[in-house]
């Protein structure tokens, strides 16, 4: 890509679900952008990972509760690395919130 790439404005409203849109795409790297407007994980579905997550919150605030670890807010540009195999829930998300994800290992 060669293009200039705006992160940070929004490209979706609270009616409109939680939105994730994949920046690049490599082996064994994925960075995506994720758009949260109060969005928030099931507490029965948390999301169980075969790769490493390192997140960063460019825009707003964020609680994650991560199994054996506990709860952790993220602010404003607060990064976090989730380890492979760690179920983690977001259990709070301003609205709106704008994540940088970026995934290793992944296959």
């Amino acid at each position: 890509m060669t293009d200039v790439l705006s992160l940070l404005p929004l490209l979706s409203g609270p009616l409109d679900g939680e939105r994730f849109d994949d920046l690049l795409l490599r082996p064994g790297v994925r960075i995506e952008r994720i758009e949260s407007h109060g969005h928030t994980t099931p507490p029965d579905q948390p999301y169980v990972q075969d790769w490493d997550e390192w997140v960063l919150v460019m825009a707003g605030e964020a609680d994650l509760d991560l199994d054996g670890v506990g709860l952790r807010r993220l602010g404003t540009g607060e990064a976090l690395l989730i380890p492979a195999g760690t179920a983690h829930r977001v259990t709070y998300t301003a609205d709106p919130t704008i994540w940088l994800a970026i995934h290793l290992g992944e296959s």
